[in-house]
């Protein structure tokens, strides 16, 4: 079953921000994940969903995904995005179709 790291970014440093989005690109990817989101236009059509920067990953299951954000190796990558911005991060099990 897939499963989906969902993000909402606030930008605070975008310097810093724009190191962490090209150091993580190809690390998601080595990890068997891939954008479905990344940080398009938001339009709110209802509420007020307070989304700014969102970001959508799909990886394979569970397990895999949270491999790759408890890896060693996305440790620093994690320090530096919350060093330039703020943000809530959750990690949420998909739903196979049928």
């Amino acid at each position: 079953m897939p499963a989906y790291l969902i993000a909402n970014i606030r930008v605070k440093d975008p310097a810093k921000f724009a190191e962490y989005r090209d150091k993580v690109a190809p690390m998601i990817a080595r990890h068997g994940g891939r954008y479905l989101v990344r940080g398009g236009a938001v339009t709110p059509v209802e509420g007020t969903p307070g989304l700014e920067r969102v970001v959508i990953l799909e990886y394979p299951d569970m397990a895999t995904l949270k491999a790759f954000y408890h890896s060693a190796e996305y440790a620093p990558l994690i320090a530096l995005r919350q060093a330039a911005s703020d943000g809530d991060v959750a990690l949420i099990e998909g739903h196979l179709p049928g």
